[in-house]
């Protein structure tokens, strides 16, 4: 028998598909209220008020959404949603009374927030070890590349066509994601070698619930997502109103941050799983160059370059350090999250985990504009402490996680010799050198439950 490394089956699907669902994506959300004033004819304070309600209610999918997928599994349940999302972008150029509008907003809204939480279970299901950080890197840095292509298709639809060009974008939108569930179909889940654990029925979202070191990651989580926010609502603000920047600065740090996370996302990923590190740590590295970012901010925000030359350069080497923080945590705190999650309810956790995405997107218009309003320096200083903060807790709760969730190991299947494996079958992992066993793997009274103990009656 010789051995090689799991090769996902199909493993090319879901990283070209979240490039075409990005290329979707990407063709309005930055310019939201703009596309939809177009193409329903609607004023821009209805278009405002109808998004921000139907967001928020579009949470209210992601129990069901959860429940779902342990129940049917990751890739049906992303079949509706792509059906959901095709149905609603065609609709919407038709939907141009409020109700019409408000209906079909509410029920794409829903599939749009439980998207997350089925993809990243769905990576769950066809990877193991290593392969999910190789997956998830590829499919985050793909889905960059996806949304600058979109933005850059619909800006040119628009400049051609006027405004009729909203109404094609909204079509070719609900195509990409036609076309993307179409090309996950070769995905195949990895059949566990494990016996499945047995669960009380009804545990569901109770598991989760009691799952103390689960609900620190989410918690986590939940900190860093506010500094994934800065992004697109802090650094426009800060730049304009606070450094008296040019408006076109703005649009180069969403174009630097987007090349390079689709340019350098696998490459950065690469680095750090051959350095062996735990996916606790390498997301905690990266809340720290996020702090270094938002510091750098501040100096920023207390020289206040005049001139634009040395102010763009300035913002550049933070963009970019910022950007470094994001590849370095993004994979690392997703696989983590997927990993902790007991294979049985992985749906429901994700779906746990994915609301502390949703609630920073909610809560950081208003919070930063509050302290931006009482300093310009003031909303990186509170980032700097939530960066802190959830580094601090994801090195506390490293040692009562399951030692395979925080170090990836090489996932090996048996081959005899002139014969390949069956398809999906997984053997026991290997520890690569870098996956000595840690603490996380010897009983201490602080240890987490284990899979079956978490599971079971």
């Amino acid at each position: 028998m010789r051995k090689k490394h799991e090769r996902v089956a199909g493993q090319w699907a879901l990283p070209v598909a979240a490039a075409v669902n990005g290329i979707g994506t990407g063709m309005y959300v930055p310019f939201t209220l703009v596309f939809f004033h177009y193409v329903t004819g609607l004023s821009f304070a209805v278009v405002g008020a109808v998004l921000t309600v139907t967001g928020l209610a579009g949470l209210g999918a992601l129990p069901a959404a959860g429940a779902a997928i342990d129940r049917y599994g990751a890739k049906r349940v992303l079949y509706v949603l792509y059906g959901v999302r095709v149905v609603g972008f065609a609709l919407y150029p038709f939907a141009q009374s409020l109700s019409a509008f408000a209906a079909v907003a509410l029920v794409t809204a829903a599939a749009d927030r439980a998207f997350p939480a089925v993809n990243q279970s769905l990576i769950g299901e066809v990877a193991r070890g290593e392969g999910r950080d190789r997956l998830q890197a590829a499919t985050r840095a793909l889905q960059n590349g996806g949304n600058g292509a979109g933005a850059l298709l619909a800006t040119l639809v628009i400049a051609l066509a006027g405004p009729a060009g909203y109404t094609y974008a909204a079509w070719g939108n609900a195509l990409s994601f036609a076309l993307a569930a179409l090309l996950v179909r070769p995905l195949k889940p990895v059949r566990s070698t494990e016996p499945a654990p047995a669960r009380r029925p009804g545990a569901g979202y109770r598991l989760v619930l009691t799952d103390r070191p689960f609900l620190v990651l989410t918690g986590a989580n939940f900190l860093n997502a506010l500094s994934y926010s800065a992004l697109s609502v802090l650094f426009p603000l800060f730049i304009v109103q606070s450094l008296n920047g040019p408006a076109v600065l703005t649009g180069s740090a969403f174009t630097v941050n987007t090349v390079l996370c689709a340019a350098a996302g696998v490459y950065v990923g690469s680095r750090v799983r051959r350095a062996g590190a735990r996916r606790t740590r390498a997301a905690g590295l990266g809340g720290a160059l996020f702090a270094a970012a938002f510091a750098a901010n501040i100096v920023l925000g207390t020289l206040r370059p005049q001139n634009d030359t040395v102010l763009g350069t300035a913002l550049l080497v933070v963009v970019v350090l910022y950007t470094l923080g994001e590849l370095i945590h993004s994979p690392a705190a997703e696989v983590l999250a997927v990993s902790a999650a007991p294979e049985a309810v992985r749906g429901r956790y994700m779906a746990a985990y994915q609301m502390s995405w949703s609630l920073a997107k909610a809560v950081a218009p208003s919070l930063f504009t509050t302290l931006l309003a009482l300093d310009g320096r003031a909303p990186w200083a509170v980032l700097i402490v939530t960066s802190a903060i959830a580094a601090t807790l994801l090195i506390r709760v490293e040692r009562r996680l399951p030692a395979e969730a925080v170090r990836p190991v090489a996932v090996t299947v048996a081959v005899a010799r002139g014969a390949e494996p069956a398809e999906g079958h997984v053997e026991a992992a290997e520890p690569t050198e870098a996956a000595e066993p840690t603490k996380a793997a010897e009983p201490t009274k602080a240890a987490g439950p284990t899979e079956p103990a978490r599971l079971a009656a």
